[in-house]
């Protein structure tokens, strides 16, 4: 039996594995911003997944668009660059100060210190309330210390500027689980793959919810 109930919040954190780069015996070389927007249509796949890998570290958040697009790639390669460099692109505010303290914040999950890393991202909320991704960390924080009405207001402001945050899709579901609303975390789990279907452990609960709640549905009829 495999319980949705043991599910941890993987969707909410950054994935941090997805942001080592495939090894390889010689790295290409780097790409402009113009050359990798140019290129990430192009018909090899090893060019498309040089260029999603350099959008991740020269593009913009209005580049984000086109990354989604390429996490339906048919190159798996190309996906998996895609989707680590929209965590690169969210994960930048464009104010250096404010992406140390967000990185300071990311230390502090680790460490398990919930306090001091809520205490970080409401400072990085409080100076930069556009930069979603300080919503989405605290979010991700809130969620794992059980403060789940918290967690769900701090989700809604990253949709607010961020409509494409898989993260925070994936996360609501995992919220809706937690206090047992299946129906509402298959819904948003839906979502969540519906902007990024390369999460196999987020298709891996929808698909074991929707199961749960069809039996429920037949048993009670």
């Amino acid at each position: 039996m495999r319980p949705v109930a043991r599910v941890i919040a993987i969707a909410l954190l950054l994935p941090l594995a997805l942001l080592a780069r495939v090894a390889g015996a010689q790295a290409p070389p780097p790409l402009t911003r113009e050359q990798a927007l140019a290129q990430i249509g192009a018909a090899d796949a090893k060019s498309r997944r040089h260029a999603a890998d350099w959008l991740g570290e020269v593009g913009a958040m209005s580049d984000a668009p086109v990354l989604a697009r390429a996490l339906r790639d048919r190159d798996e390669g190309v996906r998996t660059m895609a989707e680590a460099s929209l965590w690169q692109l969210w994960s930048r505010s464009g104010d250096a100060q404010i992406d140390a303290q967000l990185q300071q914040g990311i230390e502090q999950m680790s460490r398990r210190d919930a306090q001091g890393a809520i205490e970080t991202f409401t400072r990085i909320i409080e100076r930069a309330p556009e930069f979603a991704e300080g919503w989405n960390k605290r979010a991700t924080i809130y969620f794992l210390v059980g403060e789940y009405d918290k967690s769900l207001r701090d989700c809604d402001e990253v949709m607010r500027r961020n409509p494409l945050h898989f993260g925070a899709l994936a996360g609501y579901g995992q919220i809706y689980l937690r206090l047992g609303q299946q129906e509402k975390a298959l819904e948003y789990f839906d979502k969540a793959l519906a902007v990024n279907p390369n999460m196999d452990g987020v298709a891996a609960m929808a698909q074991e919810l929707r199961e749960q709640i069809a039996k429920r549905r037949r048993d009670t009829t």
